[in-house]
């Protein structure tokens, strides 16, 4: 019998409305603001109407919560009418009718059991989190409800979500609305004086921090009742409670991490005054008993993956305005409280309107696994709000074939269906089946839990002495390892008995570099190593690894403007080690490419980014050579082959009639010249050896070979573009192409005579008209002009200057010469 103090919660309004939605099409969204009972009273009241209904949350500590909250609701104990599930705990009997299941809880079951057989109802609560788990289950049930149960009923709910789209998601399903008792909650601006540097990657700005001490010192002291402070992560929770010693409150600290008795207490609420800093697992509808104050930092945590690099990590972005209204609404879960915002209002009207979905940033291989698992390996038969970028899934199915998840053809082979079932990674699943086979269940285990549970940083970036840390702890990090590595051992059954002789550091080694075959690293500098995946990566400076020659790397983080990765957990491994977890991403052969200037040929075994072995290649393959001395021009240009006056002449020539005349003569870029090398620089190109070869090459011969010889446009060269010009003196000059006209640069006297000027291509050529002693006198594309007009002040300039040559008073009429006067006599 449900208590008439949950009977009056708010959402029990909406209740029949919901009956209606559920009974017509099978599913619904309801969205119920904070407080309204939508988490605990609705699967009750499901229930008793004969249902047994499965509630599905995105946390550990919200799926306990609720289902002790509806178990008191019922007076009872937790396990009876009211049980839960989450990973590593299982509390439920054959009375148990509602089941709180934690998503990725739920997600492992379907795999098991698609029909979910003996649940009626299936509660989706916090879907406006998107978390990736939550969205995948989602599919998964339509599917279901699609395929093989179509009378399963789905409820989406969440205090703010994207109702719109969850309704068409779920077949255009009717939205019901829980109106709230909503107590007014007042909103306080609390800015930092002064700027903040805003977060990366995984850092806050410690200023940040003391603001966010500072003020919840400000609520104590103008407010009454508890505080719950949202920070991002465990670290900044710990620099907070550091900066709040001696306040007049009880300082708790609450995340994903804490034990769960730590978890129990903060929502069973206390007598004496507390200060709650949570994490965002405390924007849960559960309400926590006292809070009358949010500190919101305004920050939060979420996933990001570099696919190119293979790494992935939390990383810090600024809360969304729907966390913020959860947030807030933990202030007026039991009465009026207060809010206080550490940035400005201005700011928060640019902020995300919700939570960027996860499947659109984090790492897509358990996801991908999942959908080949359930006979989607493309997920293109999924209903999802947003489909997984293209990108991402390519990552993952290239991962899941190298662990042997799945076939040539993406679906699911047997050992990825243990995996998938697994409840961990694939890469982690990996390293427990293949790292039990070699070491033994219970080692594997051990190692496994380490990687699947971040040690804390106290405990060094050292693995294997991180192992050792876990296993003589007695903190709540070594309990909580010590149940998932007893849980990862029971699921491995007869599997894996391997007993190899390996210490704890060897064997740290070997089990992270099955999981993370990319990471395996050789050192190339005091404390610097080169992953497989190409990645550099650095150690700390007081790190006891900065000597390995090798190292798997468990944890490690790039900030975006760094060159390289920062090492956050490593262990040490040999070479022999690395082949072995690594075996796919070993290569052999040549390699024949242009290094410091020359042609390096050479025969190399590769672990991916890793050089093992190098040895000289004494007869390389002459495509390869090919493709060096290419590449050689590329980098350093043509000027690599020998250009002579007459090669250099020709190309200019060529690009002019290409400039001016256009198709079938040839454009004689660098570009292009690279681009046709196969055209013109064979054979000569094919027979070169090094760097040395290029420069033999009779360049002027080879253009020959780009003339429109097929067209027979070839033969019109010198009509076209002529290398030289008979000028009236009878000299043969040289046109110099080069520039955007071409140049004659002649002496004066010789072009006596000559009216009009001389044209290629019917282009008017620049004339440079030199004085006797071969300088510029003037330069003119108009002859004609120039002796009407311009020639009269070159001649008062000259002729004095150089009396021996002909200045005569009409250049048009008079005989042209190469000589002086005195030759010019009879």
């Amino acid at each position: 019998m449900i208590r008439d103090e949950a009977l009056d919660l708010p959402v029990r309004a909406a209740l029949p409305a919901l009956q209606e939605a559920l009974d017509g099409g099978g599913s619904a969204v309801l969205c119920a603001p904070p407080g309204t009972g939508k988490t605990t009273l609705v699967p009750l009241v499901l229930a008793e109407g004969g249902a047994r209904v499965v509630v599905a949350e995105p946390r550990r500590i919200a799926a306990r919560a609720a289902a002790r909250r509806m178990a008191w609701l019922l007076g009872e104990k937790v396990g009876r009418t009211v049980g839960f599930t989450v990973r590593g705990e299982r509390v439920v009997s054959r009375e148990t009718v509602v089941e709180v299941v934690t998503t990725g809880v739920l997600l492992q079951r379907l795999q098991r059991d698609q029909e979910l057989a003996g649940v009626d109802v299936v509660v989706l609560d916090e879907c406006h989190e998107r978390h990736l788990d939550a969205d995948t289950v989602a599919a998964f049930l339509l599917d279901v409800r699609a395929t093989l149960r179509p009378e399963l009923r789905l409820v989406a709910a969440s205090a703010t979500t994207d109702a719109e789209g969850w309704s068409r998601l779920l077949g255009h399903a009717p939205v019901v609305r829980a109106e709230g008792i909503t107590h007014p909650v007042e909103v306080v601006w609390a800015p930092p004086a002064r700027p903040v540097r805003p977060p990366h990657g995984m850092r806050v700005d410690p200023v940040l921090l003391t603001h966010v001490a500072s003020v919840v010192r400000r609520a104590l002291a103008e407010r009454t009742g508890d505080v719950l402070c949202f920070l991002p992560g465990v670290g900044e929770i710990g620099r907070v409670a550091g900066q709040l010693a001696g306040v007049a409150a009880e300082v708790l600290q609450v995340h994903g991490r804490a034990p769960a008795a730590v978890q129990d207490a903060v929502l069973a609420g206390g007598a004496a005054r507390r200060v709650i800093l949570a994490t965002s697992v405390a924007e849960s509808s559960l309400t926590v008993p006292g809070v009358r104050i949010v500190v919101d930092s305004g920050l939060a945590r979420e996933p990001r993956t570099d696919h190119a690099r293979g790494l992935s990590a939390l990383t810090t972005v600024r809360a969304s305005q729907a966390a913020g209204r959860q947030r807030a609404g933990r202030a007026g879960r039991e009465g009026p409280g207060t809010v206080y915002r550490c940035w400005t209002e201005a700011e928060d009207t640019r902020l995300a309107r919700f939570p960027f979905p996860e499947i659109k940033v984090a790492d897509l291989t358990s996801f991908a696994l999942h959908a080949a698992c359930w006979g989607d390996p493309e997920a293109s038969g999924l209903a999802l709000l947003d489909a997984p970028p293209a990108g991402a899934m390519a990552a993952a199915r290239s991962v899941l074939g190298a662990i042997g998840a799945v076939d040539e053809s993406g679906r699911a082979t047997d050992r990825g269906v243990r995996m998938s079932r697994l409840g961990l990674h694939p890469r982690l699943a990996r390293a427990l089946l293949d790292g039990a086979r070699r070491v033994g269940a219970r080692r594997a285990a051990e190692v496994v839990a380490l990687l699947g549970d971040e040690p804390p940083r106290e405990y060094g970036d050292d693995l294997a002495g991180a192992w050792r840390a876990a296993r003589r702890g007695g903190d709540a990090y070594g309990a909580r390892w010590r149940a998932e590595a007893r849980r990862l051992e029971s699921s491995l059954g007869e599997t894996g008995h391997g007993q190899g002789a390996f210490g704890d550091d060897a064997l740290a080694g070997l089990v992270t570099a099955l999981a993370f075959p990319e990471r395996v690293a050789r050192r190339r500098g005091d404390g610097e190593y080169l992953m497989a995946s190409g990645t550099g990566g650095g150690l700390g400076t007081g790190s006891a690894l900065r000597d390995a020659p090798w190292l798997a790397v468990a944890v490690a983080d790039r900030p975006a403007t760094a060159a390289s990765a920062r090492v956050r957990l490593a262990a040490v491994i040999d070479e022999d080690a690395a082949r072995d977890a690594a075996a796919h991403l070993l290569t052999s052969g040549e390699e024949v490419h242009w290094e410091d200037g020359d042609v390096v040929a050479r025969r190399v075994e590769r672990l991916g980014a890793v050089e093992l072995s190098v040895r000289p290649l004494g007869d390389p393959a002459p495509s390869l050579v090919r493709q060096a001395l290419l590449e050689g021009m590329r980098r350093e240009g043509l000027g690599l082959l020998h250009w002579t006056r007459e090669a250099r002449g020709l190309r200019d020539r060529l690009s002019f009639l290409h400039r001016v005349v256009g198709p079938p003569w040839p454009g004689v870029s660098d570009t292009e010249l690279l681009e046709a090398a196969d055209r013109w620089l064979e054979p000569e190109l094919s027979r070169a050896r090094r760097r040395a070869d290029l420069g033999r090459i009779q360049v002027g011969q080879a253009l020959q070979r780009l003339l429109p010889w097929a067209t027979g446009d070839a033969s019109r060269l010198d009509e076209l573009a002529p290398e030289r010009i008979e000028v009236p003196s009878g000299s043969r000059v040289r046109v110099e192409y080069g520039g955007e006209q071409p140049v004659l640069a002649v002496k004066l006297q010789e072009l006596f005579g000559l009216r009009e000027t001389p044209r290629v291509a019917g282009v008017p050529v620049l004339v440079h008209l030199l004085s006797p002693a071969g300088r510029p006198a003037a330069v003119t594309a108009d002859l004609a002009s120039f002796w009407r007009d311009g020639y009269r002040a070159v001649r008062a300039e000259l002729r004095g200057r150089y009396p021996k040559h002909p200045w005569p008073e009409d250049p048009s009429s008079a005989e042209p010469t190469r000589h002086t006067k005195a030759r010019l006599r009879p």
